[in-house]
């Protein structure tokens, strides 16, 4: 089984910055890509970015410029560092990876329990 776990919550000011880790382990084989979605209360769940292996970035409109999203291959660990935080960046950050699992083909997806993040005053 695979497990991801998070890191790295908490409150912080208007302003302020955070940095959240995910490491994943198990029996792992390889990970293509991983990323942090956040879900705020009364909203959908929403990618916030995503990094592949071979280091493809993908983030939201809406942290662009403020977070930056890397990850330490051979730990099995992706961070991102969130700055300029917004009141509207509360949320739970959820830590995504897509895993192919020691003696399988596929890739899978995994979520990790969860952060909150609490910007406010």
């Amino acid at each position: 089984q695979v497990q991801l776990v998070e890191s790295g919550g908490g409150l912080v000011q208007p302003g302020g910055s955070l940095r959240l880790s995910c490491a994943a382990s198990g029996s792992i084989a390889s990970i293509n890509v991983m990323g942090w979605y956040r879900q705020a209360p009364g909203k959908e769940r929403e990618l916030v970015a995503g990094l592949t292996s071979g280091g493809s970035t993908n983030y939201a409109d809406f942290v662009k410029g403020r977070f930056t999203i890397s990850r330490d291959n051979a730990k099995n660990t992706v961070y991102l560092q969130m700055n300029s935080l917004k009141p509207d960046d509360t949320a739970v950050y959820y830590c995504n990876a897509n895993v192919r699992r020691v003696g399988q083909w596929q890739y899978i997806g995994y979520w990790g329990q969860g952060t909150q993040v609490t910007v406010s005053s």
